[in-house]
C-alpha cells in the first residue's frame, strides 16, 4: 500500500494497439523502464482492467495514477472509445475501476490530452496530434488543457472522418505515399482552423511521415510524451481534472 508521502506516479497510456506504463516522479522523470502489453483483441472494460493488472506487476511503489484513454472521457468516466469498440464503452467509470483495483487516486483523461501535456512548451496556443490506430488531438493554451475536442470524428468529407481518412487502416489500405498526401491535407486544414502557435505530432505512425513540416510543427515520441502523466497532477480541480479515490477494499491481483 502506498504511503501518503509517496508522490511518484504510475502513468498509463491505453491505446488501440498497446497498453503502456511507467513510473514517474513529480518532475516527469522516469523511475522505471517503460512496459507495454498488447491491447486485448476483445478490448472490453473487463479485459482492459485485467491487462492493466498484469502490466503493473513488479513495478515499484507509487502514490497516484494518471491514465490516458483513447476516446472521450470526462470526470474519469469514458463515453466513447471508437478504436476499442464504442458499444461496450458507454458511461464506463474506468477511472473509478482502476482506482478500486490498484487502491490509489486516479486522474483519467483522453490519451492525446495526457501526451500533449508532456510535450508542449506551455507558451501560447498549442495543439498535439497523435497518428496511431486513430487520430488523437489535444488543444492547450499556455500549458493548460482546453475542453477536449474529438476532432478525429469530424467529417473531412461526406461520411469520412479524420480517423477513417488518416488512421492506421487508411495507411495500410492506401500505402505510405498516398497516406502522407492525406496527412498533409489534414495538417493544412488544422492550420487554417486553429491558427496555432505550435503543433506537436506523435503516435505510432508519426515515424512514417515523409512530407516536409513547417518550422512550428515538431515531432515527438509517445515514450517522451508519457511524462504528461506527471503534469496531469499539476492541475487543480478548477481546471476540471477530476480525482477519483478507491471506493472498495483492495482487489487481490
Amino acid at each position: 500500500m502506498a504511503t501518503a508521502s509517496n508522490e511518484d506516479i504510475l502513468a498509463l497510456d491505453i491505446g488501440g494497439s498497446h497498453i503502456k506504463g511507467t513510473i514517474l516522479n513529480t518532475k516527469g522523470e522516469w523511475l522505471f523502464d517503460y512496459k507495454s502489453l498488447d491491447t486485448p483483441r476483445s478490448a472490453t472494460p473487463e479485459n482492459v482492467i485485467r491487462t492493466i493488472s498484469e502490466l503493473v506487476k513488479g513495478m515499484p511503489d507509487y502514490g497516484k495514477i494518471s491514465v490516458g484513454f483513447p476516446g472521450y472521457a470526462r470526470n474519469s468516466v469514458v463515453y466513447t472509445a471508437p478504436n476499442l469498440g464504442n458499444a461496450q464503452w458507454k458511461n464506463i467509470d474506468l477511472g473509478q475501476q482502476i482506482s478500486n483495483l490498484l487502491q490509489r487516486p486516479v486522474r483519467l483523461v483522453n490519451d492525446a490530452d495526457q501526451l500533449g501535456l508532456g510535450v508542449v512548451s506551455g507558451k501560447g496556443y498549442e495543439l498535439a496530434v497523435t497518428l496511431g490506430t486513430g487520430v488523437g488531438t489535444a488543444v492547450l493554451m499556455d500549458g493548460y488543457l482546453l475542453p477536449h475536442l474529438e476532432l478525429a470524428h469530424h467529417p473531412i468529407r461526406k461520411d469520412v472522418d479524420y480517423d477513417q481518412y488518416i488512421g492506421a487502416a487508411a495507411l495500410e489500405r492506401k500505402g505510405k505515399e498516398k497516406w502522407n498526401e492525406r496527412v498533409a491535407k489534414v495538417l493544412a486544414i488544422i492550420q487554417t482552423v486553429f491558427n496555432y502557435d505550435r503543433l506537436y505530432l506523435g503516435g505510432g505512425n508519426a515515424g512514417k511521415l515523409t512530407i516536409p513540416l513547417a518550422e512550428n510543427i515538431h515531432l515527438f515520441t509517445n515514450k517522451d510524451a508519457i511524462k504528461g502523466g506527471a503534469r496531469l497532477w499539476d492541475f487543480e480541480d478548477k481546471y476540471h481534472i477530476t480525482t477519483v479515490y478507491p471506493a472498495t477494499a483492495p482487489v487481490h491481483q
